[in-house]
């Protein structure tokens, strides 16, 4: 028997987009009738040749509207095909539009493909977005049962597995309110401990587990691990490339509707961000950002701006430097930033804080220049992950806000090397160390 629990052919979704035109506005019924009201008889008066005939009334909403809507067809998938093996966890990436929440849409039996087949060989269990098959006005006990029930769960099995689920949901004091109550965190932490625990043959998430907070985070990330060593499979949606490579041994990346890379996970991410740093973006206000690590946000980010190059590209030797603009949304003192830089790949090169300590008030919005000396990167494709916080590991750290992804640049061998240095190959890694001091040491 087939080990191919998932199997995906020419998939195809397709929506109907409508375009108003220039000159049309939303009717409601009242304006309808209160035009026929002002001119009774103005639907059946034309005028001919300057005289005045009757004849059959016009439309009243054709009479309002002096063009109609145009529409357009947009796919939000296109001959998508792949197949995933039992007990797989496979990644699915790709920047925000890509098709992505589509997909596991229709693998979810939320909607229906416009083309192509999908052949699903198990039971489905998916955490596509807060609150995802909740009934508000049931408690969290209630629909613990209800989803168990939605799954096919019997009433044995589920109440099996309940302790562990509000054990995990960490919602035991409000196991019987109503979830229209619940925070969002709560919302997730229920739905997923649900999903997880009640044995699907096939686990979908979403990038819904952003929502929670890190410690959270990290508990989910070892249950889906627990869940993919019991031979299920777990197909995971993230923008948090480290999560992807933690957790998949395998990943697809989706643009504009298609698969444009699938295989192993390094390999497949590394397509991502070489898709990232060819584009000349060097300015990222924080509404285009979608790698960001829920925090407190008492200090946030505006935008970020790689500052020394137009096109990304940056000759060996020289100094980074990021213009970083920051928002107050509290009296915040004597916090740092910090930068970590990612080869394409996604691992990280390293990792460093500012010196200055900056303190900010509620309201006020600032911009500072990091300056980044001697890295000594080697030529090649990078990335970086941007911070706010406070403290450390002994007073504790607390932070701010963190984005990732961003500052996408190219280290360039053009320019002033630290060190001669004609080639280099990406198998010598990313770090250009100083030229050494050779010094003949004569034998006794």
């Amino acid at each position: 028997m087939s080990d191919v629990i998932i199997s995906v052919e020419n998939l195809g979704k397709k929506y109907r987009i409508s375009h108003q035109g220039e000159k049309q506005r939303y009717t409601a019924l009242r304006d309808v009738i209160a035009q026929k009201l002002k001119a009774p008889f103005q639907f059946l008066r034309r005028e001919k040749n300057g005289e005045e005939i009757m004849g059959a009334p016009h439309s009243p909403l054709s009479t309002l509207h002096s063009s109609r809507a145009s529409h357009e067809d947009f796919w939000a998938l296109r001959d998508v095909s792949f197949e995933v093996r039992r007990g797989e966890v496979v990644g699915i990436i790709g920047r925000n539009g890509a098709g992505k929440s589509t997909l596991l849409k229709i693998l979810s039996r939320i909607t229906e493909p416009t083309t192509g087949r999908v052949h699903l060989r198990g039971r489905v269990a998916s955490l596509l977005e807060v609150g995802t098959g909740f009934h508000p006005e049931l408690t969290g006990r209630e629909n613990i049962f209800l989803n168990g029930a939605i799954l096919g769960m019997s009433r044995a099995e589920i109440r099996k597995k309940f302790d562990e689920i509000v054990a995990f949901a960490e919602v035991e004091k409000f196991l019987d309110t109503p979830v229209k109550r619940y925070s969002s965190g709560m919302y997730v932490r229920l739905a997923f401990a649900v999903a997880a625990h009640l044995e699907p043959e096939i686990l979908i998430v979403d990038e819904v587990l952003a929502v929670g907070d890190a410690q959270f985070q990290k508990k989910c990330m070892g249950k889906m691990q627990d869940v993919s060593k019991g031979g299920r499979t777990v197909l995971f949606v993230s923008h948090n490339m480290s999560a992807i490579q933690q957790l998949t041994q395998v990943s697809l990346l989706l643009q504009k509707g298609k698969v444009i890379s699938s295989g192993l996970t390094d390999s497949v991410i590394a397509s991502y961000f070489s898709c990232e740093t060819n584009s000349s973006q060097n300015i990222y206000p924080i509404k285009g950002i979608h790698n960001r690590i829920s925090c407190g946000r008492e200090v946030e980010f505006v935008e970020l701006q790689l500052s020394n190059s137009e096109h990304n590209l940056i000759p060996i030797g020289d100094k980074l430097r990021f213009l970083i603009t920051i928002r107050g949304n509290t009296n915040v003192s004597l916090f740092r930033f910090g930068v970590t830089i990612f080869q394409v790949s996604g691992i990280p090169v390293g990792n460093t804080f500012s010196l200055q300590q900056i303190s900010i008030k509620v309201g006020e919005i600032a911009t500072y220049e990091l300056c980044l000396e001697n890295t000594r990167l080697a030529p090649g494709k990078y990335h970086c992950g941007i911070s706010l916080g406070k403290g450390n590991q002994e007073t504790g750290i607390q932070d701010f806000d963190i984005v990732l992804d961003v500052l996408a640049f190219e280290i360039t061998l053009a320019g002033e090397s630290p060190d001669t240095i004609g080639t280099w190959h990406p198998n010598w890694g990313a770090v250009c160390f100083p030229t050494p001091i050779v010094t003949q040491c004569n034998k006794a």
